[in-house]
């Protein structure tokens, strides 16, 4: 076996003797002869001449024609090239080709300049080779002098006269494209969502309270799961010992998430309610992946907070430590003002109505102080696994009895839609990157204000790069536009995947964010162990960034209702207290102040993995 030779103790001289030379042709060992070889083997030594005139003979008129048959439209020909114009596939080739290079020509410069760019830009579009090699050996015939004459007659004033008539043509049809953008986003939104108002719906609460399952049987209930899709779940949970997880499976699709049985990534689908549009979003609730909870958090517009309502469970959800406290908090904190707290597995403790009443009492106090209204709160007992309550009123006599209210999808349903920023210049704030089939690259994330079209020029900061978009995909449907509050994916061109990550922002290169390292800001401090002191380090939470920063400097305690500074220059921070800090970030982060973008002038600071402070942006 050849492969197994030995190649060390391998003797090369044996194989090469001394007569055998490397760079030897291998005429005499295969015995070709003399004229076979003439015909095959090309020497540039031989007939340099001989090679050049054959290649202006086959191409060197062609390309002459064909621009000439994509001119005969225009009746500014000669009569020699007028009787040319035959092939007229090949004049519609050679058309687009001229029409790129008649761009590329500023009507004064050279012939060949112009022609050497465009057939770059020509193979990449995938055109058939033969006009480039037209217009390549154009330019050797020029420079060569055979067809010196016929070209420059037939050739230059015409490129010099279409040049100059494409610089005046293509203008208005730029503006055209510029003023596309110029529609009016509304009334399309209206259209496009066939009157129905879109919103982002985070899903929070502590770990095994039911998220997942809850909004699994609701998408199963809704028709959004085929039966087929849903049987193989539940065959496949059963077989991994993990019966009641089936629903959960829905919106937790990677391996690892449903070996171990915990949300990790934010899970996203939609739905559609009789009135609205809905984003789902299923945040993880487990205290290791609250950044994954952030990056949701931040990106929707209404929460439903989701407890467990047996025994126990709802207690150490509730206590300190648990993470019901801390996702109220942090989406209260990041701009959600409408919530619909989901008492789950109600089913467990029969429905009764006292624990139900004593869940709404300890929550109720809390969110009160966490700063939701209350008119905005609804509390609905629920079961995620029995979906009871989901979809349709409850049908269990224990719980008509005495509940009258809405079901979940009713609830959801009736969430006032906030305002979204259209008018502002474009944001998107990337929450995920990846390579796509074919060129350019895809970023994922929610349009904070604003609106994008295909064809538009973005900037990205803070790399500050600029690409084009290429094509936006909403739903995992193509559209041509997206505007505030739609969460897209754009494909990108023009621009190294390298230099974007997440929490990278993309902006109108007209108008865009500010980047930075240092800013002010007004914070709040939930309860911490630790006061905050100058130089205490953070984690940021922006968007969909996390970043290290420190705190540079306590500026000034804030009175918590007026704003009035009761006190200058403090040496530390406790807890329930309102401060202007200065902090600076290790690398440059995009930014907006609070009074120009509500959405993006927010941010989370963590410390020791709980959150410590939530914060707005005064001044970069």
């Amino acid at each position: 076996m050849s492969r197994h030779r030995n190649v060390r103790g391998y003797n090369y001289d044996e194989d090469f003797e001394d007569d055998d030379v490397y760079g030897q042709s291998v005429e005499d060992d295969y015995c070709i002869s003399p004229s076979t070889a003439a015909q095959f083997i090309y020497s540039r030594r031989d007939k340099p001449a001989a090679f050049a005139e054959p290649l202006e003979e086959e191409y060197g008129y062609e390309g002459t024609e064909d621009t000439a048959g994509y001119f005969t439209t225009n009746h500014q020909l000669s009569g020699v090239d007028r009787g040319k114009s035959r092939d007229s596939q090949s004049a519609r080739m050679e058309s687009e080709i001229v029409r790129k290079v008649t761009k590329m020509t500023v009507s004064g410069k050279k012939q060949s300049m112009g022609f050497e760019v465009p057939c770059a830009i020509a193979e990449e579009n995938g055109h058939v080779n033969t006009p480039q090699k037209g217009l390549l050996a154009e330019d050797a015939s020029v420079t060569s002098g055979v067809l010196e004459a016929v070209s420059k007659s037939a050739l230059s004033p015409q490129i010099v006269q279409v040049s100059e008539e494409q610089n005046m043509v293509p203008t208005p049809v730029k503006k055209s494209s510029k003023t596309k953008p110029q529609i009016d986003v509304k009334a399309e939104l209206e259209k496009r969502q066939g009157g129905k108002q879109l919103l982002n719906l985070v899903v929070i609460g502590h770990v095994d309270a039911g998220k997942s399952t809850l909004m699994g049987h609701l998408l199963y209930l809704l028709g959004n799961v085929n039966k087929r899709t849903m049987h193989k779940y539940e065959q496949e949970s059963k077989k991994a010992g993990k019966a009641s997880f089936a629903y959960a499976w829905v919106l937790d699709e990677t391996g690892e998430e449903r070996e171990r049985g915990v949300t990790m990534d934010v899970g996203m689908t939609k739905f559609e309610t009789k009135t609205k549009v809905i984003t789902l979003m299923d945040a993880p609730g487990h205290k290791d992946f609250i950044p994954n909870m952030i990056t949701g958090a931040a990106q929707a517009d209404v929460a439903i907070l989701v407890v467990d309502a047996s025994r126990g469970e709802f207690e150490a959800g509730f206590e300190t430590g648990g993470q019901t406290r801390e996702h109220g908090l942090l989406v209260r904190s990041l701009g959600v003002t409408q919530l619909a707290v989901a008492v789950n597995k109600m089913d467990q403790v029969n429905w009764q109505q006292e624990r139900f009443q004593e869940i709404i009492s300890k929550l109720g106090q809390f969110l009160k102080q966490a700063g939701f209204k209350e008119s905005d709160v609804a509390y609905i007992p629920t079961s995620g696994l029995g979906g009871e309550n989901l979809v349709t009123r409850g049908q269990s006599d224990e719980l008509a009895k005495w509940y009258k209210g809405k079901c979940l999808l009713e609830q959801i349903d009736s969430f006032k839609p906030p305002q979204r920023s259209v008018d502002k210049p474009f944001r998107l704030c990337v929450a995920d990157v990846f390579k796509d089939q074919g060129s350019g690259f895809c970023v994922t994330g929610k349009i904070e204000a604003g609106y994008v079209q295909v064809g538009e020029r973005l900037l990205a900061m803070p790399p500050n790069e600029t690409c084009t978009a290429k094509g936006i995909t909403l739903h995992d449907e193509p559209v041509d536009w997206a505007a505030a509050g739609d969460h897209v994916s754009l494909t990108l061109t023009g621009m190294d995947i390298i230099k974007i990550n997440v929490g990278c922002v993309f902006c109108d290169p007209k108008e865009p964010i500010k980047v930075c390292t240092r800013f002010r800001a007004r914070i709040l401090i939930f309860n911490i162990e630790v006061p905050i002191t100058k130089g205490f380090p953070v984690l940021l939470h922006y968007q969909t960034v996390s970043e290290p920063a420190t705190i540079r400097r306590l500026l000034s305690v804030l009175h918590k209702s007026t704003g009035e500074v009761t006190k200058k220059k403090p040496k530390f921070l406790t807890k329930g207290q309102n401060a202007l800090i200065e902090l600076q970030t290790q690398r440059p982060v995009a930014l907006e102040l609070y009074k120009d973008f509500k959405e993006l002038g927010r941010f989370m600071l963590r410390y020791g993995g709980s959150t410590i402070a939530a914060g707005v942006i005064t001044e970069v």
